[in-house]
This record gives structure tokens, C-alpha cells and sequence, in this order.
């Protein structure tokens, strides 16, 4: 036992101890023992640091589990021009899908509602580097139905589970392709069957198609965080519950291409701000 680091208890009691085995006093005894027990017990007891105890690492992103702040952004996604006609899908080579889809069927890569423009991954690229997101538990639905994917286009986050539905009684084959993450290729023979799937990285797009039947095909963008969102038939998008801060937003089209602006949002604020895009950009 040590009274200060390094200094043994016994050279600080032999000077006290001592008198006292000459003089064999038991007054002088009981005053050491009370100032042993008052002033160096104590000290010896007081707990020295341990180099095992944890500490919070500097500079941690904190994780955010509910909303972070109170500032917007909305906006949409227009269509300039007039966009060239499509042809319906042909499935003869299977005729279960024949028999699923009794009228025409078009391709879905560029979906134009008057001049809203459908199918585009709008999301925050840069801006919220210093928080950590909790992916949720809900899984992702991808669904192969008609033998077309839905959605064509989703979004999704790290570690967030993809649950990959068979709705059609024929063989698809679930084809992932992916950049940042591990690329997959099953089949799934029967109706009703599901496979989950999650990835570890960011990444905008990770395609899938059906090496099957070659019209199909759906896209799917992660992201580490929960602004994201595909423009329906209205071509809106709107991110709530942002700090205030400056952000640079992409709208990403798989035909079309990307599309960025730099947004600077207050707290209680709302920016609106448009994308346009046009064919043979």
C-alpha cells in the first residue's frame, strides 16, 4: 500500500512509530492512530485512474434517432420538350407474362405526367457528414409482379434490409449490380418466394435486371442517411427535419443523368428549388 505514488506507507509511520516503540506510551499510541486514520488512510484509499476504464472517442459522429431539426427543403423535377414515343414492351418470350399483362405495356426510364418527370432519386449528397443515422428495421420491398420490378426506382439505407418478392408463377432471376458493394445473382423459380439482401456501403444507383426477361430492370440508391426520395407522377420531393445548414441536393435520372444545386436552409426555414432536365443532354 502507498500513501502518494511511489512512496510506501512505512516511511511516512517509521518516524511516528519509532518515538513510540522508545517511550511505549499508550496516550502518544491512540493520538498516531487517530491522525493515521484521519489523515494518511485516506490518501491510500483514494482511487487511482485506470488505464482499462473507456472513454468517449473525440470526435464521433453523434447517431440520430429522431428528428434533427426544423428546417425544409422542397421541390420538383420538370420535364423540357416532348419525349420521344416508346414502344410497348414485348413478352412473348414468356407467356406467363403474356397472360399477366392483357394491355400494352411501356418502359419505364423516362415516365413524363404533363411536364413532371417520374422515377428520379432526388437526395442530400453533401451536408450531413457529422451525423450518424440508425438504419430502420422495416425492410425495403422490391417486388417482381406483372413481370415488371416495383418500384423502378427506390431508395434505401446502409444495412437496411431489401426484401426481394417473387409475385409472378415463373422464374425471374434477380441479377444485382453493384459498384461499392458485393454484386449478387439468384433465382427465384416460384411464386411467392422472397430473398433479403443489405449493403454496407453508400451507393447511388445499384442496378438490378432479370437476366430472364431482358425488359426488366429497377434501381435502387443508398444512402447513410433518411433524405432521399423518388419523384412520382407529380414530380415533387420534399426533405423536412433538417439543421440549418448548406446542402448540395442531386437529382440523379437513369437516363437523363444528374442534376446538383447548393441550397442554404435556416432553422424554421423552407428553400423550394426546381430541376429541369431534357433528353440528349
Amino acid at each position: 500500500m502507498t500513501s502518494a505514488p511511489g512512496v510506501p506507507i512505512i516511511l511516512i509511520l517509521y518516524p511516528l512509530l519509532f518515538p513510540l516503540y522508545k517511550m511505549r506510551s499508550i496516550k502518544l499510541c491512540s493520538v498516531l492512530c487517530l491522525v493515521f486514520l484521519v489523515i494518511v488512510f485516506p490518501a491510500c484509499a483514494q482511487k487511482e485512474p485506470s488505464a482499462a476504464e473507456p472513454s468517449v472517442a473525440a470526435g464521433s459522429a453523434p447517431v440520430v434517432t429522431s428528428a434533427l431539426g426544423t428546417a425544409a427543403i422542397h421541390g420538383s423535377v420538370t420535364f423540357e420538350g416532348t419525349p420521344s414515343g416508346e414502344a410497348p414492351i414485348n413478352m412473348n418470350s414468356d407467356p406467363v407474362c403474356t397472360s399477366l399483362n392483357k394491355a400494352p405495356v411501356y418502359p419505364e426510364d423516362v415516365v413524363v405526367n404533363g411536364k413532371h418527370l417520374e422515377n428520379v432519386f432526388v437526395y442530400v449528397k453533401h451536408g450531413l457528414e457529422q451525423y450518424s443515422f440508425n438504419a430502420p428495421a422495416e425492410p425495403v420491398i422490391l417486388n417482381q409482379d406483372g413481370c415488371r420490378y416495383s418500384p423502378h426506382v427506390l431508395g434505401m439505407m446502409v444495412n437496411q434490409k431489401l426484401r426481394i418478392v417473387n409475385s409472378d408463377a415463373t422464374l425471374h432471376n434477380v441479377h444485382g449490380q453493384a459498384d461499392r458493394n458485393p454484386s449478387f445473382n439468384i433465382g427465384q423459380p416460384l411464386k411467392g418466394m422472397t430473398t433479403e439482401r443489405s449493403f454496407a456501403a453508400p451507393e447511388v444507383m445499384i442496378r438490378f435486371k432479370c437476366d430472364v426477361h431482358k425488359w426488366m430492370s429497377a434501381y435502387a440508391g443508398v444512402l447513410s442517411h433518411p433524405y432521399f426520395g423518388v419523384t412520382g407522377s407529380d414530380g415533387t420531393f420534399a426533405f423536412e427535419n433538417l439543421p440549418p445548414g448548406e446542402y448540395v441536393i442531386e437529382a440523379w435520372h437513369e437516363k437523363l443523368g444528374t442534376e446538383s444545386q447548393t441550397v442554404k436552409v435556416g432553422d424554421h426555414e423552407t428553400k423550394s428549388i426546381n430541376f429541369s432536365f431534357k433528353e440528349g443532354l
